[in-house]
């Protein structure tokens, strides 16, 4: 049976190039980057090649990258690292309602302990106004985080725009860029930001690894102690193995770019343009300001899992969101946010296309999908035909 994986915005396949690149430092160069003998300080010259790497793609210096397990803990540790340190200036922050749950569970447990939050609305496309946060800001806004694209719809946010206001207020600004490092241009003196977070496993690194910008200056209370790793914000060996997968990653990933784009664009257009065709179907987010990889739509009278266990069966890999809620029942909060109803949001489809996916690919999926459509629709009782 053919196999097709349309989920790359949840997880990637560690490219042979990574993965050559991480193999020594699990056997002959497994040395701890701490310890001062040639074993440690073959691992911590492999340490500081990669944060030289990732500093140079965002256009930052080496030492305003902390390494970390991935984008959880990144934003994790920029919001709550920020909010810690500054709690003195202001307890209130600012965040979007459809950003990813790293982010919003963070602030939602920072207001359980005094900090006031505000949560800003999006558009029918899930666009966050730059208007809106402006007339946010209060003296005692001390941070904003709002992400640079949108996981499940793959909407992309006016993050400059967004900076510039924040940085004019004097707060801090954080962006969550998990799903747009190595598809957008990151550098941090464009986007106006003060953090930025990323996840190594979203571009075809390893799992387990990413990085965190913290801009010069900024304050930062780490959420682990322990070591003196990372300038003392992150205790804990570092995943030397991991974290040179992600610089090599990272860098491919720059390389090809704009080619890559311009070749996923042409899959993702033919995809939206083949499943608008089938009745009651909603396309959801941007169809401009957009991922060059993101599909999302909505099938009238079906259940989303309905849809991915009839796709599965057919070798098609694909969600019906985020895939740290997979596991869940209710409807994705970033179309409920975007205006759809829960019964039209449970009928949700994201497909995310990669470097392996073909023309072929997509013709074959847009074969399978309508007829999937329709059995279903012929067994609930809302459908009239």
């Amino acid at each position: 049976m053919k196999r097709i994986y349309m989920d790359h915005a949840a997880t990637t396949p560690v490219r042979p190039e990574v993965l050559e690149a991480m193999l020594p430092y699990f056997n002959s160069e497994f040395g701890n980057p701490s310890s001062v003998y040639s074993w440690g300080r073959a691992a911590r010259k492999a340490l500081d090649n990669a944060r030289d790497q990732v500093s140079a793609l965002l256009g930052a210096s080496p030492s305003e990258i902390v390494f970390t397990s991935g984008g959880s803990e990144g934003a994790n540790l920029a919001i709550k690292g920020v909010a810690w340190a500054d709690q003195n200036r202001g307890k209130h922050i600012i965040t979007s309602a459809i950003e990813h749950h790293a982010v919003l569970d963070a602030v939602l447990w920072l207001e359980k302990q005094g900090f006031e939050v505000t949560i800003l609305p999006v558009d029918e496309y899930g666009l966050v106004s730059p208007a809106q946060v402006e007339a946010a800001l209060r003296p005692d806004t001390i941070l904003v985080s709002i992400m640079h694209a949108n996981n499940e719809v793959g909407t992309i946010q006016p993050i400059s725009e967004i900076g510039a206001i924040v940085r004019r207020h004097g707060a801090k600004f954080h962006t969550d860029a998990v799903q747009t490092a190595g598809v957008l241009d990151l550098n941090v003196e464009a986007l106006n930001v003060d953090l930025l977070s990323i996840s190594a496993h979203k571009f075809y690194g390893p799992k387990g690894v990413g990085a965190l910008y913290v801009r010069k200056g900024v304050r930062l209370s780490p959420l682990i102690h322990g070591g003196g790793q990372e300038k003392r914000r992150r205790a804990g060996t570092e995943n030397v193995a991991g974290i040179v997968g992600l610089a090599k990653a990272f860098a491919l990933a720059q390389e090809e770019r704009e080619q890559e784009n311009a070749r996923l664009i042409k899959l993702r257009d033919r995809l939206i343009s083949g499943l608008s065709r089938i009745p009651h179907t909603r396309v959801n987010g941007h169809l401009e300001q957009r991922l060059p990889n993101n599909v999302n739509v909505c099938f009238g009278f079906i259940e989303g899992e309905s849809m991915l266990l009839n796709l599965d069966l057919r070798g098609i890999a694909a969600s019906s969101g985020s895939a740290c809620t997979s596991g869940s029942l209710d409807p994705s909060h970033v179309l409920l946010a975007m205006g759809l109803s829960h019964e039209i949001a449970h009928g949700s489809l994201r497909l995310t296309l990669g470097r392996e996916n073909t023309e072929e690919d997509v013709e074959f999926v847009l074969q399978e999908i309508p007829g999937i459509v329709e059995r279903l629709r012929a067994m609930s009782p809302l459908y009239q035909g």
